[in-house]
């Protein structure tokens, strides 16, 4: 098991730092320079080049890359060209709100998805049958008209929730949860229906096992079959989608943040993007790539402890 781990976490380093130096040549690569981005249409082209010449940016890339590796370990992750803050304390402020909203909506749409796949799988028939065309159309239905609707409904004609913002959970839990609860929705209602239709193949092959037939002879009630002994044979591609719907959350809440006006990761990325704010862009990536890592790694070792023969191996 050691072994394993120490494998693992290895090849998650080796992930991290391929990813992030591809994030750097791409920078490298786009055509803008810091010079440039912070000195505006108001600096000289001696100007920018001295800016430039000043930070390194002519340096061999290999030889700005470690640098700047060895600024991260220290915990600096630089400063904005736009307006000089500092991007270690901005990202700090803001990930709590995309990790809020990835985890949440993962979980609400584990819930549901989850639920509707094991009723399909049990019950069959019409209920299967309507479950598909349920889980059909939640999967063609765009995140952005579902979260217009969601605030139409719930802001607009009933006000009982906010249309957009966000209040840290420190400051007022209540608020915090309210200003959540309709982003979770919206990807929720969006994200369910391929959980579901995983979770309804994966119950529908545990229920044909043959030990499932042979605790059905020898009495063992149905409540305890589907929920304890199929559910647990199914769980390792449940666990597995879950997993991977909490990365697809986390790095592409953009939309849903921009909706609701959120203050997270994704609205950050576009903003950096759009105004080539290349250290942001850069922290950005190593963060996004830095939590698909980690979860990667929790998939990992939760799949090697729900299969008794990788546990073995």
């Amino acid at each position: 098991m050691l072994t394993f781990a120490l494998k693992r976490i290895a090849f998650a380093i080796v992930t991290l730092l391929v990813a992030t130096w591809i994030a750097f040549v791409l920078v490298h690569l786009s055509g803008s320079t810091p010079g440039g981005v912070a000195l505006g249409f108001s600096g000289t082209p001696e100007q920018v080049q001295a800016y430039n010449e000043e930070i390194g940016w002519y340096d061999p890339w290999i030889v700005q890359y470690l640098g700047w590796i060895g600024q991260v370990l220290q915990g600096d992750l630089g400063v904005s060209l736009i307006d000089g803050r500092d991007i270690g304390d901005d990202v700090a402020k803001r990930l709590p709100v995309t990790a809020a909203l990835a985890f949440l909506g993962t979980l609400l749409s584990a819930v549901i998805g989850i639920v509707m796949g094991v009723v399909a799988a049990v019950r069959g028939g019409a209920v299967d049958r309507v479950l598909t065309v349920i889980t059909g159309l939640m999967l063609s239905l765009p995140a952005f008209w579902v979260g217009v609707l969601l605030v139409y409904l719930f802001a607009v004609q009933l006000r009982v929730l906010p249309a957009t913002g966000f209040v840290p959970f420190e400051n007022n839990p209540e608020a915090w949860a309210r200003s959540l609860l309709l982003p979770v929705i919206t990807i929720a209602l969006t994200s369910a229906a391929g959980l579901a239709r995983q979770t309804r193949a994966s119950m529908a092959d545990a229920l044909t096992m043959e030990h499932m037939r042979t605790l059905r002879a020898v009495g063992t009630s149905t409540h305890r079959i589907v929920y304890v002994h199929a559910l647990r044979s199914a769980s390792l591609p449940i666990v597995a989608g879950i997993a991977i719907h909490f990365i697809i959350l986390f790095g592409g809440s953009v939309v849903i943040e921009v909706l609701f006006a959120l203050p997270g990761i994704g609205q950050a990325m576009q903003a950096a993007v759009g105004s080539a704010d290349l250290p942001f862009v850069q922290a950005l990536v190593l963060v996004a790539t830095l939590v698909v890592v980690v979860v990667n790694l929790a998939l990992e070792f939760a799949t090697r402890f729900l299969d008794p023969k990788l546990r073995a191996s």
